[in-house]
């Protein structure tokens, strides 16, 4: 029986930004270049993103690095600009989702890849309002898909295995939620995402 359901938020919750270029127009700004920190070769851009996903650097050495590694064509504050306007809002109606599965005697809960600045930001929106037992990166100082992500959720709610009913928009993150014995489901971020999980969660007993 699943006792909880666990979602990841950009792409599944949150709809988000897909490349350097759509968040290059939605900040203002122009695509410099072959400027892409995202697509970078080297290791330096990820090596960046997992420092402050985890907490071990702030928004604006983070910026300032990312800022580097494309020699300066965009400039740290340009940077946190494009960063800032990465979360567009909620998929539509993932809020009335979550209020049917509360009503239906589940608990929720999120475990997400995200900053403290986002995290901050998302608070504005009622899907995540509505959601319980929140578990960020950079709280939780790892990320998916590393098991330690997976167990400090376990611990925090006390559900584990197939109690546990998880969405995420990431092949790498469900798969690891799997090796655990959790019953994980991939979601498509680039089409509506409530009905994907509403049949989800109807194949998997939690909606009748």
């Amino acid at each position: 029986m699943i006792r909880l359901v666990c979602f990841d938020l950009g792409g599944v919750i949150m709809r988000i930004c897909r490349s350097w270029t759509e968040g290059c127009r939605v900040a203002g700004l122009d695509v410099r270049g072959d400027a892409d920190p995202l697509h970078l070769p080297s290791d330096g851009w990820r090596r960046v993103e997992a420092a402050y996903q985890t907490g071990r650097i702030d928004a604006r050495t983070y910026a300032e690095r990312c800022s580097a590694l494309v020699d300066g064509l965009y400039s740290p504050e340009e940077i946190r600009r494009i960063y800032d306007a990465w979360i567009l809002g909620e998929y539509d109606g993932v809020e009335q989702m979550v209020l049917r599965i509360h009503e239906a005697g589940v608990h929720t809960a999120v475990l997400s890849n995200t900053s403290h600045e986002h995290w901050l930001h998302m608070r504005q929106y009622p899907a995540f309002r509505q959601l319980r037992n929140k578990h960020g990166s950079h709280q939780l100082r790892v990320r998916k898909p590393d098991e330690a992500a997976y167990r400090a959720l376990e611990k925090s709610t006390g559900c584990q295995g197939g109690e546990i009913l998880f969405f995420d928009d990431t092949d790498e993150n469900v798969a690891a939620a799997r090796r655990l014995g959790w019953t994980a489901e991939h979601v498509d971020p680039l089409g509506p995402t409530d009905g994907q999980m509403i049949q989800a969660l109807t194949a998997h007993g939690v909606f009748a």
